[in-house]
């Protein structure tokens, strides 16, 4: 008989692209603890650095307050949710303006650990 214990930690306001973010979230979903840090490790994006971030307090939760082990742990969800845009104004021919809407995210990780 497996328990079971989920831990959860989530980044708000992340100002990044929901679209650029997901691009790294998909790459480790499903993988263990270790595993997914050394996916992080190695990809190019600037997105890893916000992932990273998340996935390390979701592990740092369950080891303080649940007393679980971190090679134990295992992703169980994870996902990016967009959150409010900023909107800006830039100049444009004629005395025209364009708005320009700079994206936020927020980054959800939830683990488990398997004993």
């Amino acid at each position: 008989m497996s328990d079971k214990q989920t831990v959860k930690a989530i980044a708000k306001y992340i100002r990044m692209s929901p679209y650029k973010v997901r691009r790294v979230v998909d790459q480790i979903r499903g993988r263990s603890y270790q595993d997914a840090l050394m996916i992080l490790e190695f990809l190019p994006y600037k997105a890893v650095s916000p992932v990273w971030q998340v996935l390390h307090s979701a592990a740092a939760n369950a080891q303080n307050n649940y007393q679980l082990d971190k090679k134990n742990l295992i992703i169980e969800k994870i996902y990016v949710n967009e959150g409010p845009k900023l909107k800006r104004l830039r100049p444009r021919a004629q005395g025209r303006a364009c708005q320009i809407l700079k994206r936020t995210c927020h980054i959800s990780i939830i683990v488990t650990s398997m004993t």
